[in-house]
């Protein structure tokens, strides 16, 4: 039989993440079986005044409705918990690190993080041609159902298919377009995308997160000054810089900030009883040619009493003063309301008998002195250089990660875009400078960010036809280090850069500094399990087959020590909205145990339910010793009498409980 996301992946259509989205949005515009009503909407948009673009463009490419397809459709993986490292290292942190596929990831989290994340910084590949990417996707439909899916014709299907393994722009932006769709919901109302990028996908990346995102969200494409020797390889100019786009989820919402100061701009600020200051703006204005008795109102003495107080009226000592500058006499660029409703923040600077006016500069955040980020970044720490060097510092001088962000970048980023409080994530987590950032900002500032890095387990190593191990070419140095893939080294960087922190802070480290994450692998169940959720009858009064078993770490041939349920639970909190910190609680129906959550919904997933359980069950409930919604069940362990037992048990409670079961 096929499972339930099977099913519904089957009825996906390019436009079915958008409808769905729609229908969340504007319900009334869908009839009750789910079309949208089209003359209801061109009705409301008259009635409103709305004009309907008869012109316009947009980008177009090989792949873009099999793009948009798969952002709509449902993992076909399930999530592994590390349970050796959940219960030891990680068991008390809050970040978390996914191992697989990201495309897949990001299906998982559209429900428990939807409109949750507020900072995304992605490193993705650039398309080079050396940077080894290809299309991964292997086209696991049919000619025949990709033919009914799209509307294609023959053609079509041959140039569809023609860009898998391929490294075209068009295969890149196909790779791109549902990973970036998928991004977008999970993103909070004020949150923030940060990606970087180089020329060769520059113009395309615009062009897809303009369609996604919408152009008003698109806040600009920021050069990054991280070379200033230049890469002599670049034809006709020395490249020394890359890209970083940012966009954000709905701009009505979104709020940027500052940038830290160094030691010379802080040594700029004082404090009075107000608060932090410096020098502003001078109080002067542009020179008036006409005479003095036909100026505007700008043009007024202010009087100096002591070289240090100011008034608007003339004072015994009181030295009376103008705005002139080379000989000529200027116009106060404040009237006298302003500047008598600001005296106290006037500052009085005296060359000789010169006085110069100013006014006191307050920080536009709270009491901390920040400056506007420019619309191109650079700093010497921004340096490609110093990414190599920090890794090279942490792996005892052993590359085993090329071209890694510096994280004085990704840090001036998360403050640019976040808070002290913010969500990052990273799905193209790479060796985890992002996460290496956030613990590096929250031992700095006494922060409470939290991260999500996830990384493919792309092997440092090709196996040989007689099943010898050779490094590849750019992971040589990594695979005699020890690392057999990317994602071992993205998590041990982590382990290595806390470490770091904690020792350079011992004495000023905040007590609940995070400098571990939670491990989840996503992986496909292994063909004897697709084979045997294929082979399954629910219509069977017997089981052969013992479905759970088939999802453990050991059948699905990861380490992490976790079983069956551990892996189906962990799926199914996630998919059912719960974060990966959710309390479970255990409930013992006699010989069985069954799993509590938020006293809403109750998890059935091993075989040896019977009519025992049934009777338990319905007492607990009936008793209110047990208070649930909905009781979730795992199909594959119930044949079709328990089933009918149980759903008629339930039927019969006065309180309304719902029977799910999941295939």
């Amino acid at each position: 039989m096929q499972t339930d996301n099977e099913k519904y992946n089957e009825t996906v259509q390019p436009n079915t993440a958008f409808l769905n989205e729609l229908k969340a949005k504007l319900p009334e515009f869908f009839t009750k079986e789910g079309s949208f009503d089209l003359d209801k909407f061109r009705n409301q948009l008259k009635d409103k005044n709305v004009n309907e673009l008869s012109e316009g463009y947009q980008l177009d490419f090989i792949g873009k409705d099999y793009a948009r397809r798969q952002a709509g459709e449902m993992p076909s993986t399930v999530i592994v918990p590390d349970e050796k490292h959940n219960q030891g290292e990680g068991k008390d942190s809050k970040n978390l690190f996914f191992t697989g596929d990201n495309l897949e990831v990001l299906r998982h989290l559209q429900n428990n993080y939807q409109n949750k994340i507020d900072v995304i910084y992605i490193d993705p590949p650039y398309n080079t041609g050396s940077d080894g990417f290809v299309y991964p996707d292997s086209f696991e439909y049919s000619d025949d159902k990709l033919k009914e899916m799209f509307g294609l014709d023959d053609d079509q299907v041959e140039r569809l298919k023609s860009i898998q393994g391929k490294a075209s722009h068009s295969a890149w932006l196909t790779f791109m377009y549902p990973r970036l769709a998928l991004a977008k919901k999970i993103l909070s109302k004020k949150g923030v995308i940060f990606i970087s990028i180089d020329d060769n996908e520059q113009t395309n990346l615009r062009e897809i997160t303009t369609d996604i995102f919408g152009e008003q969200n698109i806040i600009g494409t920021l050069p990054v000054i991280n070379n200033l020797k230049g890469n002599q390889d670049q034809f006709a100019f020395a490249g020394a810089h890359e890209y970083i786009l940012c966009g954000v989820k709905d701009i009505s919402y979104s709020k940027f900030h500052g940038l830290r100061l160094n030691t010379k701009e802080l040594s700029e600020w004082k404090e009075d009883d107000k608060g932090l200051y410096k020098k502003g703006a001078n109080l002067k204005s542009t020179g008036v040619n006409a005479p003095r008795e036909k100026r505007p109102n700008l043009y007024f003495p202010i009087y100096i009493i002591g070289g240090e107080k100011i008034s608007l009226e003339k004072k015994e000592n009181a030295e009376e003063i103008l705005p002139i500058t080379d000989g000529k006499e200027m116009s106060w660029r404040w009237s006298r309301e302003k500047i008598k409703d600001s005296l106290d923040d006037i500052i009085i600077s005296q060359n000789g008998r010169s006085f110069s006016l100013y006014k006191k500069q307050r920080p536009i955040e709270g009491n901390i002195p920040t400056k506007k980020p420019k619309s191109f970044l650079y700093k010497p720490e921004y340096s490609s250089g110093n990414g190599t060097a920090e890794v090279l510092r942490l792996f005892n001088s052993e590359k085993v990660f090329a071209y890694p962000k510096p994280t004085a970048l990704i840090k001036d980023l998360l403050l640019i875009g976040g808070d002290e409080s913010s969500l990052v994530l990273d799905f193209f987590a790479g060796s985890s400078t992002t996460a290496d950032a956030v613990m590096q900002l929250n031992a700095e500032d006494g922060g409470n960010r939290k991260f999500i890095m996830v990384q493919l387990p792309e092997k440092t190593y090709t196996t040989n036809s007689d099943g010898t191990e050779v490094p590849t070419k750019g992971g040589k140095t990594a695979y005699e280090a020890g690392f057999r893939s990317i994602d071992e080294i993205s998590r041990e960087r982590i382990r290595r850069a806390a470490a770091k922190i904690k020792a350079d802070n011992e004495l000023t480290l905040p007590e609940d500094f995070d400098g571990s994450f939670k491990h989840y692998r996503v992986v496909k169940p292994v063909k004897q399990t697709l084979e045997n959720i294929e082979d399954f009858d629910p219509n069977n009064t017997n089981l052969f087959t013992n479905m759970v078993d088939g999802f453990s770490s050991q059948s699905l041939e990861v380490a992490g020590n976790a079983n069956g349920e551990d892996t189906i639970l962990t799926t199914w909190l996630a998919k059912d909205g719960y974060p990966f910190d959710t309390n479970v609680e255990e409930i013992k129906l006699g010989s069985y145990t069954a799993y509590q959550v938020e006293n809403n919904r109750l998890y059935l997933i091993n075989e040896g339910w019977g009519a025992d359980q049934t009777r338990e069950l319905l007492n607990q409930l009936g008793t209110h010793q047990l208070e649930v919604q909905s009781v979730v069940l795992f199909g594959y362990s119930f044949n079709i009498a328990e089933l009918r037992e149980l759903g008629n048990g339930l039927k019969q409670l006065d309180g309304k409980v719902t029977l799910i079961k999941r295939y």
